[in-house]
């Protein structure tokens, strides 16, 4: 099953896919997590995982970003394979230094923010362009405060994580991610360790990047945020797709009886 949104070139041609799964099945010893995904996500698209706690969401989230190596199957990103080359119709799993040079280009925001506690958000955010990417403190610096305000947050550049709430830490992290000028985001249920009061400044930053033209692929439990900005859905169970399409189409109109149990108990 695939999910996708055509897009097209101004030759009139299909726009390479900014993520392509092909049969990707991964396990961890004896338990198969993913069964056979394929899916495609388009230039500019936000792509919403929805589905119960161990369908396999977040497992092919990092996948993606090769944190997980795949058993079978393909995933490219931009056109470029994951963590692998193919030669001779075989595929050779590519150094960690050249897993690394890929996965700059691929942000992901995690459940937990994961920000180093003895650093200020600023450096947080600078960091990974200073160790990565080489820039000077003075660029880095200079972007991850223009990021902090788009993140509205310039007033706690010089307050260290455990100054600030946790929707605040999420939408640092969120920078983080995007100091990186990555094509994708990954974002893996960014507000479900958030009090509820603290999850709208988390989803007001992801609908902004939305906006902006940010490839997005997001695993949320937040309905009405894929409803209102999702531009396709899929609902995952036991690592396969069982239901995909537009979003207020499968939340509205679900087809398969799995998929309107699950939505039954969430909506």
């Amino acid at each position: 099953m695939t999910a996708s949104k055509t897009t097209s070139t101004t030759a009139g041609k299909k726009a390479v896919p900014m993520v392509r799964a092909e049969g990707v099945h991964k396990s961890f010893g004896s338990a198969h997590i993913l069964k056979g995904i394929d899916l495609e996500v388009a230039p500019k698209e936000v792509f919403c995982l929805i589905g119960p706690s161990g369908s396999g969401k977040s497992t092919f989230l990092r996948c993606i970003n090769h944190l997980e190596k795949v058993n079978a199957g393909r995933l490219s990103v931009d056109g470029e394979l994951v963590g692998y080359r193919e030669r001779d119709g075989k595929l050779y799993e590519l150094r960690d230094r050249e897993v690394a040079a890929r996965r700059r280009d691929i942000g992901m925001v995690f459940q937990r923010f994961n920000l180093f506690p003895h650093m200020t958000a600023v450096e947080n955010i600078m960091e990974a362009p200073i160790q990565v990417k080489g820039e000077s403190k003075a660029a880095a610096r200079e972007r991850a405060t223009k990021l902090l305000d788009r993140v509205g947050l310039a007033d706690k550049a010089a307050n260290y994580p455990s100054q600030l709430s946790g929707g605040q830490q999420q939408r640092v992290a969120i920078a983080r991610a995007l100091a990186m000028e990555p094509k994708l985001m990954l974002f893996d249920e960014p507000t479900s360790a958030l009090d509820p009061e603290l999850v709208g400044d988390v989803l007001d930053v992801m609908k902004d990047l939305a906006a902006d033209g940010m490839t997005m692929i997001v695993v949320t439990h937040e309905m009405g945020f894929a409803r209102e900005v999702g531009d396709s859905l899929v609902f995952m169970d036991d690592g396969v797709v069982v239901e995909s399409g537009h979003p207020r189409e499968v939340l509205g109109n679900p087809q398969h009886e799995r998929t309107k149990s699950f939505l039954s108990k969430v909506l």
